[in-house]
């Protein structure tokens, strides 16, 4: 009976799945896009994708625009992400701490969160007054192994069956560095405890981050800092990480490990 259940679920799960997907592609398509275009990148039959949409435009999560006949992201996901973001404990408790980091060191401190597929996902912000050009919003999401935070889950996240060459070759930045070269500051932040990118993710940004682990022992979340390079000299990046893994190690006891 049990495998009858789980045969069940199962057979449950490819529909619930390409909604997501399909969910997942429009966040990240900056146009509208086709139903044709969707059904390709997912691997999709076009008439079960759009009738995929068609649901999904019926719950406000995504909206159909009848001259171009393509799809975009809808706003009925907002209350959604907001209600998951207000009820995220770590979102609240660390709040304060990244307030203190921006209005004291002229940096937009970030709180992350592993999310699926493959990506950290903003939790929680404070913007610097300091304008420069990272565009950072409550939800953005990053691929796992890009700017500090990436050597961070590449450090205490990966094991040797983890495909980090080929992982790293899909990555973009400002000014690419060699895999040998982030494999080493890779090494560099599994001994220090934090990581720096110092304007290769985006040039002329210095990213600081110090992970947030879990009851597993892994990273699930981090604490970041980015910051224009020439305000973020050598001798101030100490102290700011001190101040971040404090940050990090006051909200440590009542952190709770999301589920996987």
């Amino acid at each position: 009976m049990d495998d009858d259940k789980k045969a069940a679920t199962e057979r449950q799960v490819p529909a619930v799945s390409r909604a997501l997907a399909i969910l997942r592609l429009l966040s990240r398509s900056a146009e509208p896009v086709g139903v044709n275009a969707i059904a390709r990148a997912l691997d999709l039959i076009p008439s079960t994708c759009l009738h995929i949409l068609r649901v999904l435009q019926d719950e406000g999560l995504v909206e159909f625009d009848p001259v171009t006949k393509r799809y975009s992201i809808g706003i009925g996901i907002l209350p959604l992400a907001r209600a998951a973001l207000h009820r995220n404990s770590f979102s609240a408790m660390i709040q304060p701490g990244l307030s203190r980091l921006s209005s004291e060191h002229g940096v937009t401190a970030i709180a992350t969160q592993l999310a699926e597929p493959g990506q950290m996902v903003v939790v929680a912000l404070s913007q610097s007054n300091i304008p420069f050009r990272l565009q950072v919003d409550l939800g953005s999401r990053f691929p796992l192994l890009i700017s500090a935070t990436g050597r961070l889950f590449a450090a205490f996240n990966t094991n040797q069956t983890y495909p980090l060459a080929r992982e790293f070759a899909k990555l973009h930045w400002d000014h690419p560095p060699t895999f040998e070269e982030w494999h080493a500051e890779v090494d560099q932040a599994r001994e220090r405890g934090y990581a720096i990118d110092s304007g290769t993710y985006i040039s002329g940004v210095t990213v600081l981050a110090v992970p947030v682990f879990g009851a597993s022992g892994k990273m699930i979340r981090s604490i970041v800092a980015l910051g224009i390079s020439e305000r973020l000299q050598s001798e101030t990046i100490p102290q700011l990480i001190r101040e971040m893994k404090a940050i990090r190690d006051g909200v440590s006891e009542l952190q709770i490990e999301p589920a996987s």
